[in-house]
């Protein structure tokens, strides 16, 4: 059986991303996400837990992320889990982390018009903020149906 890597996650920042460059010049964007799951125990007392995921954005993504994300923003965003492992310097001890690296995200809270829309890994540039227009309609209306007993 094949392998299959996603994960779509909605959560506010938790700190300004941060953008570097590579001595390529790829950008890549680090950021910090929180995700609240609210819930009742058993008992009926309402209890919040929340997680906090790091995030890995990468070329135009990380860019636009960078100009347009904010602390305490929200995004809704698509990716792959990714395991880094290294050696602690000091201790010697290995280390492990679980990270996502972005594929696509949408920008939650753009309603005031301040960003784009939406970027993913197959058009990183911003999206207008308009919805996306549809294919026209057929010339002929579809022929009205033969029976005027509808079921419901």
């Amino acid at each position: 059986m094949g392998s299959y890597n996603k994960v779509i996650l909605a959560g506010n920042l938790t700190r300004d991303p941060e953008l570097r460059y590579t001595p390529k010049g790829t950008a890549i964007a680090r950021l910090g996400l929180a995700l609240n799951r609210s819930f009742t125990t058993d008992t009926g007392e309402k209890r919040e837990e929340v997680t906090f995921v790091d995030v890995d954005a990468f070329g135009r993504q990380a860019e636009v992320l960078g100009q347009y994300m904010k602390k305490g923003r929200q995004i809704l965003l698509e990716g792959r889990l990714r395991l880094d492992q290294w050696e602690d310097k000091n201790s010697g001890q290995k280390q492990s982390k679980l990270r996502v690296v972005l594929e696509s995200f949408t920008f939650v809270d753009s309603g005031r018009g301040e960003f784009p829309a939406e970027a993913s890994s197959a058009d990183t540039r911003p999206a207008p903020a308009a919805p996306p227009s549809r294919p026209p309609r057929a010339a002929e209306p579809a022929p009205p149906p033969e029976d005027d007993d509808v079921p419901f």
